[in-house]
């Protein structure tokens, strides 16, 4: 009526929201009866208009005591006052007030009952009669709260309006009941209070249980997201640093391997079964460790897991004041272990395992939310190392992770942007030193972290796509600065130049039609443009793939394997695909390089070992799978021990041979020493390319070996 809400525990303190009541009239003719005395009352609306006259009924009271205004319908249109100073001095209780079944008293400034009617009596377990005299407060517990009982003293001396709180009360019978207890002053000549109780414990019932439905999961009862995030927020708040606990949090992020198959078989009912039985077994598996169920209660540091269901298949435990990771991993190969034993639900016999990742607090955010992406990311990291296990948060490892987040979110607007540059590393005759072609390589000059490799990057661009704009842009550049070469060297042969491919601009742009237009516009003759792919794009060739190839191929453009001879070396698509060139990993190269240490034993340092620290171009093995963008980073493969390998050698020469046979030519990656182009120049290798010659220039240096007679090594 008056535009409130009633909010637990809410104690009034605005004057202005004491209702004013203006009696109107004047004493008339006869007094009325005493047992009800009729006014008319004005209730102040808390937006400050005066609301339509109530019809209400006042009983007479002893001196200075004025009973309170009960509100009954009324069809009267005069309204009167009257005093009762000269009323008896024991109350006359009016019948509107007694039967009234709102539970009611006055109370005086002293804080003891002057009246009380039967509803209050009955609410609190006895009579309305052996109330009188009795001291409110300690009836409604309003001394058990110090804010309310200070409240409750100021209402008392006028000095505030209105006192609103919720206490529980125990009954006589021991039982409790929940009451709003609501104290008002009457008008000032009283020198009293009107304190009234309500029961609202069916009110609390239901908004316990519309909390319990809000914050517990109904197929496992354990607590949901909702209230695990609130523990863990209340955990971060007085995280030990009150000097009673570790200072530690941990989480134990769970999820069931395999539990949609479940689902998607045998239906959701058995799904959820599985779910509860999981439920249990992860309580006791808490239990054993000395814990409980439910968790730590606010306000606590007793590092007690709280294991909640977090949706689907997700479960965590919550581990406050943690000893460390040993007792964080301890809890995780236990969880394991109790998952593996097999579940028996109605006679379906099933077998889980999970996948854990592991957080601590001082290894990972201070934030809830930073808590539960690590422990999403250390999960994933379980999951892709196996499944049924369970993995530690590491921060290099997210580091790292973050980098290629951050790397992925702005490479399509890098190319935009002009963050990408091409590198060019030349192509040598093995008979005369000259150059003959190009590798271009792409660089990222990230305005962030530098210069990046296309290790860095490429397998990023593969992964979303942006692959096909950066190839398209490293095509149409390198095809531009040939055509450039050609003209401004017009006395000398024109070069080739090679451009990686990844196999998905095979199969998500229209490669042909790209490689068509950016010819016509630069002018670059087709013979002049290689294309290069890895063993590992080109196996399974089939369809669109090769039906490209081909189109290529019969445009004149040279294809190119690069890195054979590491990856599958099936030598059956030579014969069936359009292949021009093969590119000898430099595996082979460095296998046999050590035999003769006189001769460049030293260059293998300086190339091997130094590409890392300089910068240089290290090359990538089909393994990887990384194609556009050559240049990328991987271990040196043959002998790890840096034993020679007589057998490489054996190898190359019949690659080459098979190779001319086939009509194809052969360039020797990985070229760093004399000694290594002198054995491949005599088993007819036909190009090399590696340290020995130049690494990976700029276009401004290509022009200046353009200009000489042949390459000079490095």
């Amino acid at each position: 009526m008056f535009g409130r809400s009633d909010d637990t525990n809410e104690i009034r303190t605005n004057t202005s929201a004491l209702r004013e009541r203006t009696v109107s009239g004047t004493s008339q003719g006869p007094t009325p009866a005493p047992d009800l005395v009729r006014s008319a009352i004005t209730e102040r609306h808390v937006n400050g208009s005066d609301q339509s006259p109530v019809p209400s009924a006042q009983p007479p009271v002893q001196t200075s005591v004025q009973m309170p205004v009960v509100s009954t319908p009324d069809d009267a249109d005069s309204s009167v006052t009257t005093d009762f100073s000269e009323a008896p001095a024991a109350p006359a209780v009016p019948a509107a007030f007694s039967a009234a079944p709102l539970a009611m008293a006055v109370v005086d400034r002293e804080g003891r009952i002057v009246a009380a009617n039967e509803a209050l009596g009955t609410l609190l377990g006895t009579g309305a009669e052996a109330l009188v005299g009795r001291v409110a407060a300690e009836l409604v517990d309003l001394p058990s709260d110090t804010r309310t009982w200070h409240a409750y003293h100021e209402v008392l001396r006028g000095r505030q309006a209105l006192l609103r709180c919720t206490r529980r009360l125990k009954q006589a019978g021991g039982a409790s009941l929940w009451v709003q207890v609501s104290v008002a002053p009457l008008p000032e000549e009283e020198r009293a209070v009107l304190l009234s109780v309500t029961d609202v414990s069916a009110n609390r019932q239901l908004q316990a249980r519309l909390h319990h439905l809000q914050m517990y999961d109904p197929v496992t009862r354990l607590p949901n997201r909702t209230l695990f995030f609130e523990r863990l927020a209340a955990a971060l708040e007085r995280d030990a640093y009150d000097g009673a606990g570790t200072g530690r949090i941990g989480l134990v992020y769970l999820d069931l391997d395999g539990f949609k198959a479940v689902n998607d078989t045998l239906g959701h009912a058995v799904g959820d079964r599985l779910l509860a039985a999981v439920a249990e077994r992860l309580t006791r598996c808490a239990e054993a460790a000395g814990h409980t169920r439910t968790g730590a209660l606010p306000g606590t540091s007793t590092g007690v897991p709280l294991v909640a269901r977090l949706g689907g298949d997700e479960f965590a435990l919550l581990v406050e004041g943690s000893t460390g990771t040993e007792q964080l991993a301890d809890l995780a190969e236990s969880v394991l272990k109790t998952l593996q034993a097999p579940f028996d639900l109605s006679g379906q016999r099933l077998s889980v395992s999970a996948s854990i990742g592991v957080v601590e607090r001082q290894a990972a955010s201070t934030t809830a939310t930073g808590l539960m992406q690590a422990a999403d990311t250390t999960l994933y990291w379980a999951k892709a190392d196996g499944k049924s296990r369970w993995t530690l948060f590491d921060p290099e490892r997210n580091a790292h992770r973050m980098t290629r987040q951050a790397l992925s979110s702005t490479l399509r607007a890098a190319v935009g942007r002009g963050e990408f540059v091409l590198e060019y590393q030349p192509l040598v005759g093995m008979a005369d030193g000259e150059v003959r072609g190009v590798e271009a390589l792409v660089r990222w000059h990230h305005p962030q972290f530098g210069v990046l490799a296309p290790n860095r990057f490429i397998s990023l661009a593969e992964e979303d796509g942006s692959i096909v704009q950066l190839g398209r842009w490293i095509l149409a550049t390198a095809c531009r600065q040939a055509r450039r070469w050609q003209l401004d060297h017009p006395e000398r042969a024109p070069i080739f130049v090679s451009v990686n491919v990844a196999v998905r601009q095979v199969w998500d742009s229209d490669l042909v039609a790209d490689v068509a237009e950016i010819l016509s516009e630069t002018g670059l003759a087709p013979h002049l443009l290689q294309l290069e792919l890895t063993e590992s794009a080109l196996m399974g060739s089939a369809g669109r793939p090769l039906q490209a190839l081909k189109a290529l191929s019969d445009m004149g453009v040279r294809i190119a394997i690069d890195d054979f001879g590491t990856g599958y070396s099936n030598l059956a698509y030579l014969s069936r695909l359009p292949v021009s060139v093969l590119k000898l990993d430099g595996a082979f190269v460095r296998g046999f390089q050590y035999e003769n240490r006189q001769g460049g034993g030293a260059a293998m340092g300086a190339g091997a070992s130094g590409d890392v620290r300089t910068g240089g171009e290290v090359r990538a093995s089909a393994a990887t799978g990384v194609t556009a963008g050559a240049g990328v980073t991987a271990d040196a493969e043959g002998d790890d021990n840096g034993q020679p390998s007589p057998a490489d050698e054996i190898i190359v020469e019949a690659l080459v041979q098979l190779a001319h046979r086939l009509g194809l030519t052969v360039t020797a990656e990985g070229v760093e020493t004399d000694a290594q182009a002198s054995r491949l120049r005599r088993l007819g290798c036909d190009t090399g390319q590696g340290w020995l010659y130049s690494r990976a220039v700029s276009p401004e240096r290509i022009a200046e070996l353009l200009g000489t007679a042949a390459c000079p090594q490095a």
